[in-house]
């Protein structure tokens, strides 16, 4: 898809060489893995809770000339959904095309319904719209 994946998380690289060796979950994990040992990054992107020490699960789609597309975070003990982090990220990439229109809640790939050229007009009937 020509993209680029990154997980950065404060565990060390050891751990998360550790986590990728052990875990059934991860053996297929072909992206990189970076450490934020400090904090920093989760600092920057204002995941990191000083009260508990710990960053939350920020999931964030950043695009070629770093422009923050998406961001969704959650508390530690909520785990993440591929499916619809892939949903946001192709909806993104289809929105940067079609910049008239937009990605409803159930959109999912291209040919699905969108809402084109959305305004005061449709307030109310986003149903409708969605149906016809």
């Amino acid at each position: 898809m020509g993209v680029d994946i990154v997980t950065v998380s404060r565990d060390t690289k050891f751990v998360h060489l550790a986590w990728q060796q052990d875990e059934k979950e991860l053996a297929n994990v072909k992206y990189s893995m970076a450490s934020d040992v400090k904090g920093d990054q989760a600092r920057l992107f204002g995941v990191y809770d000083d009260g508990i020490g710990l960053a939350l699960r920020g999931t964030f789609l950043i695009n070629p000339e770093g422009r923050l597309m998406n961001a969704e975070v959650n508390f530690l003990n909520v785990g993440r959904n591929i499916d619809e982090l892939m949903r946001k990220f192709k909806a993104n990439l289809y929105v940067a095309k079609k910049p008239n229109e937009v990605c409803p809640s159930k959109w999912k790939d291209e040919g699905d319904k969108t809402l084109v050229n959305p305004g005061a007009k449709m307030v109310g009937k986003v149903h409708e719209a969605l149906k016809g």
